[in-house]
């Protein structure tokens, strides 16, 4: 079934925009130049399934299967084992954007998640974590208070871009 995503992919391909994310530094080796719409066009037409998800995450050279795999993986079987592999192995912005915004928003101990991985050494780890926040926060799954104000301004002293706009966005928020 992987490879009759792929196809769909190819069949979506749109050279301009594959070109302009190579340029821009994406660092997967098959790039189709998909617009998210698309990916979801494509995946709402096959069934949520844990196991296609995985093979879909784990192609990590292929930008489109690994935000495809996002929007297949059931939430209610997206262990929270699973949740910190996946952000451990994130590898690009737009990558952690769709999975916190795909999958990881909806998951009952997605608070929790965001909790173990702030602190997290590795950059693109701490930058999935703060963009969950971001969106938990969006959907009032949690608080707005000094605390959070704090933590963010902690961070903010140390913070490199793409982690700091997502801070401000917080900051914003709060």
């Amino acid at each position: 079934m992987t490879q009759n995503i792929k196809q769909e992919f190819f069949a979506y391909r749109n050279g301009i925009v594959a070109e302009q994310l190579r340029t821009a530094g994406d660092p997967h080796t098959m790039i189709m130049g998909c617009q998210l719409a698309d990916v979801i066009a494509i995946t709402s037409r096959y069934e949520k399934n844990a196991t296609l998800a995985q093979a879909l995450w784990d192609d990590k050279s292929h930008r489109e299967c690994r935000m495809a795999a996002t929007m297949l993986y059931p939430i209610e079987d997206f262990s929270f084992e699973t949740a910190i592999a996946w952000c451990h192995s994130v590898e690009s912005v737009e990558i952690a954007d769709v999975l916190c915004h795909r999958l990881l928003r909806h998951l009952d101990y997605a608070p929790k998640l965001w909790e173990q991985l702030r602190n997290s050494k590795l950059p693109m780890e701490r930058y999935t974590a703060w963009r969950l926040a971001l969106n938990l926060l969006m959907m009032n799954r949690i608080e707005r208070n000094t605390d959070l104000k704090s933590l963010v301004e902690q961070e903010f002293t140390t913070a490199q871009s793409p982690i700091r706009q997502v801070l401000e966005r917080i900051i914003e928020e709060v």
